[in-house]
Parts: C-alpha cells; structure tokens; sequence
C-alpha cells in the first residue's frame, strides 16, 4: 500500500496456533519496537507464529513513529490497515529518564516542562495511540490492545510519595485506557483495551532504580508472562489494569 505517508514494510510470518484465544489469520503490531520489552514483544509474538503478520514500529521503522508528533501514529495507523485483520497491538511506549531529566524525589523538583513531557510520552502518546489503532480492530472475534503502564501508576498503591511526574502521567494512562474500553466496547463487544503492569524489567529505564528486594525479570521472561495474560484476557476485563500474574492492580 503507497499513499500520502510513503510505503509500508511489514515481516511476514507463518501462522500457526499457539495464541488459542485470538482467532488466526490476524495480524500484531509492536509499538516501540526498539526498546528493551518492545523488542522482547516483538520476538515472542513472532515465536508463536500464531500471525501473519507482525508490524514493528519505532522512531526508526518505516513507517517511523513519534509520540509528540500525531501525523506519524496516523500514518503508521494507515499503513496498518493493509494488514487486514489487526488482532493484536501492543503499545511498549514510555519513559522514565534520560540525560536531562529524571524522577523527582520532592515537589520542590517539579518543573513545568518536564512534567509536561512526561505526560506527553507515557499519557498523550498513548491516547493517540489509541485514537488511531483502535479503530483498526475488527468488529467480532478476540482483539486486543494493550499498553504498558506501571504499579507506579497506582493511587491506591502508592506508599512511598515521589516520582511526581512518572506516577501521574500513568495514573492518566490507566484512566485513558479504561475510558476508551468503554467506547470500544459500543462498536467492538470482543475487544479489549488494557494497561498491563510488567514488573521490574531488565532495561535501560529500570537499571538506576533497583531497590532491594526487587523481582528482577529479563525483558523476554516479561513478555512471555503478559503475551499469556493477554492470552487469558476476557472482554468483560476490558478497561483493567492488570499486572505479568493477571492480577487487577489497585487504581
């Protein structure tokens, strides 16, 4: 498919029946297919070869996507839609630091334009996301869109205070999520729209935050415990927050 966003390159792949509860003949999509549980998603949904399709998307994909940048996602989206049925997309997005900023300890840290940022990547980002592939989800039969978001994220949860911008913007997330299930569900009574908690992961977002007495998984080994738990998914947990056990997090 050519048009106004260029040329889509999509992997084939066999199909197969490993992911019993989605109906075959689908196709998957792997948002931020780069980083460390983006590409560990990508490696186990095509080990299933339970799809004919998988679609990987990162900043550096063709077609590229940028969260800030809602032109990308919609272009992504519409070269998307040559894949046929999208069974499965799983939006591995977000951020916790980098160079120039990081987790603020009190509120004497919070400064507008970070705070901002972090909102614009791990909850706007999402929610045009969403705006854009949701529709992309066939009307009858299992599908699924999931997107990562944190305990962190928790209001119920949270014992420790800290972490201002990461907290909120995924406490938007969960309430964004659990918003559009609602919608989805009118048009989509199969579909299900979840935020899925990972636990720590192995990755360069985690690694300068390990406190003592952490799980610690391997990118893989978290995949492979929430492609089952999506696995596992009913529509009437459609809008949940779940965490790599299946258990509902706290809002």
């Amino acid at each position: 498919m050519t048009g106004r966003c260029g040329r889509m390159m999509i992997n084939s792949r066999l199909v197969s029946a490993d992911l019993l509860s989605i109906p075959e003949n689908g196709s998957a999509i792997v948002l931020g297919a780069s980083g460390g549980l983006g590409r560990a998603f990508s490696d186990q949904i095509q080990i299933t070869k339970h799809f004919v399709d998988v679609l990987e998307l990162s900043r550096t994909s063709r077609p590229p996507i940028e969260l800030e940048d809602e032109t990308s996602l919609a272009c992504a989206a519409e070269h998307a839609s040559a894949l046929g049925d999208i069974r499965l997309v799983i939006d591995a997005t977000g951020f916790l630091h980098d160079g120039n900023q990081g987790p603020e300890k009190s509120l004497r840290d919070i400064d507008p334009t970070m705070l901002g940022r972090a909102f614009a990547i791990n909850a706007i980002g999402p929610a045009l996301i969403m705006k854009h592939f949701l529709p992309l989800l066939p009307r009858s039969g299992k599908a699924v869109f999931a997107t990562i978001s944190a305990r962190l994220g928790s209001i119920g949860d949270n014992r420790l205070g800290g972490w201002y911008g990461y907290r909120a913007s995924k406490a938007a997330l969960n309430q964004l999520v659990h918003t559009a299930a609602i919608e989805l569900k009118r048009l989509r009574p199969d579909a299900i729209c979840v935020a899925l908690h990972p636990g720590t992961v192995d990755t360069p977002l985690s690694r300068p935050f390990r406190g003592k007495g952490l799980t610690i998984q391997s990118p893989t080994a978290a995949a492979e415990k929430l492609i089952t738990v999506i696995n596992q998914l009913k529509p009437h947990q459609s809008g949940a927050f779940v965490d790599w056990r299946g258990s509902p997090v706290p809002w």
